[in-house]
């Protein structure tokens, strides 16, 4: 359709004028190569959830939110809760988005973020095991994006992370054999460790954080480092068509461990651990 056709004649234009920008050091928005957009993050947004936040960079915008449920653990993890993330594109929020199954950006989203959380063992999961083999908490993450302008992955993680942090689940537990669920008495997700991700798009053999939509557009490779408050690796994507060098790869592992710091500087700060 034309639509498709507009998206490949625009970027020749913009793909010159931002690497040429890039090439003298300079982002079309006047950012540095290692600056975020602005960031928002807020909590306790989505009365419904029993955690959720809503994280906008730039004009990136996703929403999450947690339900917890008690269901049967893994056979091969039967005193460990199960922690499970999905996420949906809006369809308003993408010039491209086409209705069917879930779009292929959404499910690498999920399974990035899952993996990012989950490697980073964020979540003390043992903590959710209410009847060893039986009865565990089952946590659902659902991420909604409701706007796309680029980096979806950091606003991701973030958005996961501060959602998980603000998540309440009702005390249970057996008396005589019978479940006791109890509403009345919340007590806070066992949070063990913090993790964010830090993504850099490689574009005229320069790596900038943060990419926007016009700059995904135009990059060569994209790479994206989960990292733990220790500045330890816990998940790593690489996007886009052409490879990163291994001297590009550390450089980018080197400033993700900065800048991540900062990062965590968004998250809720009164978390009850």
């Amino acid at each position: 359709g034309t639509v498709s056709k507009m998206v490949i004649i625009i970027p020749e234009i913009i793909k010159e004028s931002l690497t040429n920008l890039v090439k003298s050091g300079e982002r079309s928005d006047k950012r540095s190569f290692d600056e975020y957009r602005d960031i928002c993050l807020e909590t306790g947004v989505i009365e419904k959830a029993e955690g959720s936040a809503r994280v906008k960079i730039g004009k990136t915008q996703i929403m999450v939110g947690t339900k917890p449920q008690i269901g049967e653990p893994f056979s091969d993890t039967p005193n460990v809760g199960v922690l499970m993330t999905n996420s949906e594109l809006i369809p308003m929020a993408a010039p491209d988005f086409e209705p069917g199954p879930p779009d292929e950006r959404s499910v690498e989203l999920a399974r990035v973020t899952d993996r990012c959380m989950r490697e980073a063992g964020v979540v003390d999961l043992e903590k959710l095991c209410i009847v060893e083999g039986k009865k565990v908490w089952m946590i659902f993450l659902d991420l909604h994006i409701l706007d796309y302008d680029g980096n979806l992955m950091d606003a991701a993680v973030l958005g996961s992370m501060a959602a998980l942090m603000d998540t309440k689940i009702p005390e249970a537990h057996m008396e005589d054999d019978e479940l006791v669920i109890d509403h009345d008495k919340k007590i806070p997700l066992p949070i063990k460790d913090k993790a964010l991700m830090c993504t850099f798009a490689k574009i005229n053999g320069e790596l900038i954080v943060d990419p926007s939509l016009e700059e995904e557009q135009v990059m060569e490779a994209r790479i994206s480092i989960g990292m733990k408050a220790d500045s330890t690796i816990c998940a790593m994507q690489k996007g886009g068509m052409k490879p990163l060098t291994k001297d590009e790869v550390l450089n980018a592992v080197s400033r993700a461990k900065e800048i991540t710091k900062k990062l965590m500087e968004h998250l809720p700060q009164n978390n009850q651990q």
